[in-house]
C-alpha cells in the first residue's frame, strides 16, 4: 500500500531531511506549497464575489414594476445564472488535490531490530553462599558476609539478612541493601543467634541460604558450666552520644571535661543478659569534684548529674563519702572517698538483677539497685577537676558468685 502525504508549506518553510523521517517510519511525501492554497483561495472568493452581485441584480429585477422591461432581460439573466452555476461545478470548488492518501510503510529495519534483540528470561536469584572465615562475632556485635553462587549469572538487586532473637524465636530483617557484608550491633550477650539471607531483583526475592548460627561473647568456659554466665566485654567510651563537653582520649577509653558543670558519657555498648565487670581509674582529681559512675538508659540526661533523672542508677563519690542516686534520691550515705589513683568498679547481675559499686577492690555499701531489667549502658559524669580512665574485658572479682542463669536465655 503506498500512502501520499500532502503537507502544505510556506515558501520560507524548511522540512526535515528525508532521511531523519524515513529512519522510524518511511513513506512517500507530496508537497503542496502554501501558494497554490492561496490562488485557490483567491479564485472561489472572487466567484463567490460575482454569484453574490448576481443574485443581488436578480433581486433588483424581480422588483421591477415594467413587465415588459422584465420579459426583455429575462431571458439574459436566466442563462447567465446557467452559465455560473455550471462554472461552479466544473472546478471552482473541486481542491487542486485528492484528500485520499497513499502510504507505504517499510517494516524491513523494524523487522531487523527485533531480530537483533536479545531476550533474556527473567529469574529470581539463587542463594547466597555464606562465606564462614569473614563470619565472626565480638561482644555482642556479628558480623556475617555473604556471596553469590560462582556460576550464577542471574542480576542481583540487593539482598535481605535476617537474625532470629537469640532465643529461638522468629527471624527479623536486620538489614537490606546492596552490600555483601554487614555487622549488627546491640545483641544480647551470651546468646545463640540463627543468621540467613537472601536475595532479590526485580522478579523476585531467592531461596534463603545455609543457616549460620553464631554464639554471642566468649566466656573460655564451658557452655554448660555455671561460671559461663559471667561474661568478659570489650567497649570503649561513646563519642557520638555524650555531651559536646565531654574530651576524649586514648582511643577514648580516657574521658575528661571542659565544663565546670557535670557532663555525661556512655558507653559504646549496652548489657542485658549476663554478668558484666569493668573499672575506671581516677587520673585527675582536683578540688574535690563529685564524679558520678553507674549504669543508664540511651536517652539520659547528659548535662546534669548522673541519678538526677528516672534514666540512671549511679553512685556519685567525693573524697570522704559516697551516695547511691536514682531519679534524684540520695540513699546509702557510705564513709570512704577517692582520690588521684582510686579505682572504681561497677558490677552488673542479670541473673540477680542487681548492681553493685566498688572502690579499690572492696565492695562499697550495700547492693545499690535491684530489678534492673532491660538494656543498660555502663555511664559516668563529670567535671573539669576529673579525669578517668575505663577497663573493661575484666574477670568478675573473686568474692563474687553469680545467681543461676535464667533457663529462657541459657545457651546450654
Amino acid at each position: 500500500m503506498t500512502v501520499f502525504l500532502v503537507c502544505v508549506l510556506n515558501q520560507n518553510d524548511t522540512f526535515p531531511p528525508l532521511t531523519s523521517v524515513t529512519e522510524t517510519a518511511p513513506f512517500n511525501l507530496l508537497f503542496l506549497p502554501q501558494s497554490v492554497v492561496r490562488d485557490q483561495i483567491s479564485h472561489c472568493t472572487v466567484k463567490l464575489r460575482q454569484t453574490t452581485g448576481l443574485m443581488e441584480y436578480c433581486l433588483e429585477v424581480i422588483k421591477e414594476n415594467d413587465p415588459s422591461g422584465f420579459l426583455q432581460i429575462s431571458d439574459a439573466l436566466i442563462r447567465r445564472v446557467h452559465m455560473t452555476e455550471s462554472q461552479w461545478g466544473k472546478g471552482t470548488l473541486t481542491p487542486r488535490m485528492t484528500s485520499d492518501f497513499d502510504l507505504t510503510l517499510d517494516s524491513g529495519p523494524l523487522l531487523q531490530t527485533i531480530h537483533q534483540l536479545d531476550f533474556v528470561q527473567m529469574k529470581v536469584p539463587a542463594a547466597p553462599i555464606l562465606q564462614l572465615e569473614e563470619c565472626c562475632t565480638q561482644n555482642n556485635s556479628a558480623t556475617l558476609s555473604w556471596k553469590q553462587p560462582p556460576l550464577s549469572t542471574i542480576v542481583v538487586e540487593g539482598y535481605i539478612l535476617e537474625l532470629d532473637d537469640g532465643n529461638g524465636g522468629p527471624f527479623r530483617e536486620v538489614y537490606v541493601g546492596t552490600e555483601t557484608i554487614c555487622t549488627v550491633d546491640g545483641l544480647h550477650f551470651n546468646s545463640t543467634y540463627k543468621s540467613r539471607v537472601k536475595a532479590f531483583n526485580s522478579s523476585g526475592v531467592g531461596q534463603y541460604s545455609k543457616t549460620l548460627i553464631m554464639q554471642t561473647s566468649e566466656t573460655g568456659l564451658p557452655p554448660c558450666d555455671i561460671q559461663s554466665i559471667g561474661t568478659v566485654a570489650w567497649f570503649t567510651f561513646d563519642p557520638v552520644s555524650a555531651h559536646p563537653d565531654i574530651v576524649f582520649s586514648n582511643d577514648n577509653l580516657t574521658v575528661s571535661c571542659n565544663s565546670y558543670d557535670d557532663r555525661v558519657v556512655l558507653g559504646n555498648t549496652a548489657f542485658s543478659r549476663g554478668v558484666h565487670y569493668w573499672e575506671m581509674t581516677i587520673d585527675r582529681y582536683d578540688n574535690h569534684p563529685d564524679p558520678a559512675f553507674g549504669i543508664s538508659r540511651g536517652d539520659v540526661l547528659k548535662d546534669v548529674m548522673l541519678g538526677k533523672d528516672d534514666k540512671a542508677w549511679a553512685m556519685y563519690v567525693d573524697n570522704n563519702r559516697s551516695w547511691f542516686m536514682h531519679n534524684n534520691s540520695h540513699t546509702n550515705r557510705t564513709d570512704g572517698g577517692i582520690t588521684k589513683g582510686s579505682t572504681i568498679g561497677m558490677l552488673l547481675d542479670f541473673t540477680r538483677r542487681i548492681l553493685i559499686f566498688l572502690i579499690n577492690d572492696e565492695q562499697q555499701g550495700p547492693v545499690a539497685f535491684e530489678g534492673l531489667e532491660g538494656a543498660y549502658y555502663p555511664a559516668i559524669s563529670l567535671n573539669r577537676n576529673v579525669q578517668v580512665t575505663l577497663h573493661t574485658g575484666l574477670p568478675i572479682p573473686d568474692f563474687y558468685t553469680p545467681g543461676e542463669a535464667d533457663p529462657t536465655s541459657s545457651v546450654c
